[in-house]
């Protein structure tokens, strides 16, 4: 399949990447969503499984319905202690404007298959290609962690056409970024050992 003009080397998009909650309303060329896919299932996957599918959402309407969906779930979930969300992340979900998904016109849920060796190990690792080809593309994308537990309530993954052996791990928006991400620091790798021969 044809690959599209990317903006930036590998290293270039890793430095770049950052999670984005702000889009535009520009919608994705038709041959975006194909080469997004096509990075991701070049990851490296065990035993050669290639566990993964695909689900992607560009219906503003289901979106907002998932969104309002998941609102309500994370408002009326118990958590512990160390899982507590911010009070920022609890005022935002009050806010009936707000949305989980950041008004981003596309959802693509990578669904792992769960009867595969280290399925969900292989899922993540799509997951990184898709973003950083994304970034390299122009594009900004954001991991959206609290939509999971909806994603995988049986009448929502029927509703979204995912069948039983699968799961939502990995639920990404992609849009076209409305500004430029600032970039943000990192500790240093902390280095637990580093073992070498005499």
């Amino acid at each position: 399949m044809a690959v599209l003009e990317v903006e930036m080397s590998l290293y270039e998009a890793i430095l770049a990447r950052r999670s984005v909650r702000s889009y535009s309303t520009q919608k994705l060329d038709k041959e975006t969503i194909p080469s997004l896919l096509e990075a991701a299932i070049r990851a490296p996957t065990a035993m050669h499984g290639e566990p993964w599918a695909f689900v992607i959402i560009q219906d503003k309407k289901i979106l907002k319905e998932l969104s309002d969906q998941a609102k309500t779930m994370l408002m009326t979930s118990t958590y512990s202690d160390q899982q507590q969300p911010s009070v920022k992340f609890f005022e935002q979900l009050i806010n009936q404007d707000f949305n989980i998904f950041y008004n981003a016109g596309t959802l693509i849920l990578i669904c792992s298959n769960t009867n595969l060796t280290a399925s969900e190990a292989d899922c993540w690792l799509a997951a990184e290609n898709l973003i950083l080809a994304a970034c390299a593309m122009g594009l900004g994308t954001c991991i959206i962690g609290c939509a999971s537990p909806i994603l995988n309530l049986a009448e929502v993954k029927t509703k979204l056409g995912i069948s039983s052996e699968f799961t939502v791990v990995a639920p990404i928006i992609v849009g076209y970024p409305s500004d430029t991400p600032v970039r943000s620091s990192r500790k240093h790798p902390r280095v637990l050992a580093n073992i070498q021969t005499n």
